[in-house]
């Protein structure tokens, strides 16, 4: 009986050292075969800055208003974002520069944090794959650059494939 005790503790003790051998392993595959998720909160109103010294300011318009130009947003940076680059967390903002054709022509994001240019890189590149053009703003009838504020939470996360 004492041999067949040994061999079951010798068996047990090769088991539990071959299991974290396993799970050493499953780490390594889990950073190869793991997928960032994006969660993103595009917060209302869209901000106008208004122009200085403009007596009749209309803000610039997207066809179809602010909640069609947020369901795109949202539908482009799912598709384009290359989130596997970097990990965010928290509350952003992006200020489009939009000219006198209805054009973004500069994205600028904020706060910087580690990894943030990454991002509002990859932002710009959202931005201005949306088509249609904006409606430019205008200033006592005159189309003028404007810029729009938009206030988002951006929140990314790993899961295991």
């Amino acid at each position: 009986m004492k041999p067949f005790a040994v061999f079951l503790s010798i068996f047990a003790f090769s088991g539990i050292l071959f299991a974290q051998d396993l799970e050493e392993r499953d780490e390594v595959s889990l950073n190869e075969n793991s997928k960032n998720i994006n969660k993103i909160e595009i917060r209302e109103p869209l901000y106008q800055i208004k122009v200085k010294g403009c007596a009749d300011f209309t803000p610039a318009a997207f066809e179809g208003g602010a909640e069609a130009y947020k369901t795109l947003l949202k539908k482009y940076m799912y598709n384009y974002l290359n989130s596997d680059l970097y990990r965010l967390n928290g509350d952003f903002s992006f200020l489009l520069s939009i000219d006198e054709n209805g054009r973004v022509t500069d994205v600028e994001g904020s706060p910087k944090v580690a990894n943030s240019s990454i991002f509002f890189d990859d932002m710009k590149y959202v931005v201005r794959r949306i088509k249609p053009n904006w409606n430019p703003a205008k200033c006592d009838g005159k189309p003028v650059t404007s810029q729009i504020k938009i206030k988002m939470n951006f929140s990314s996360a790993t899961a295991d494939l």
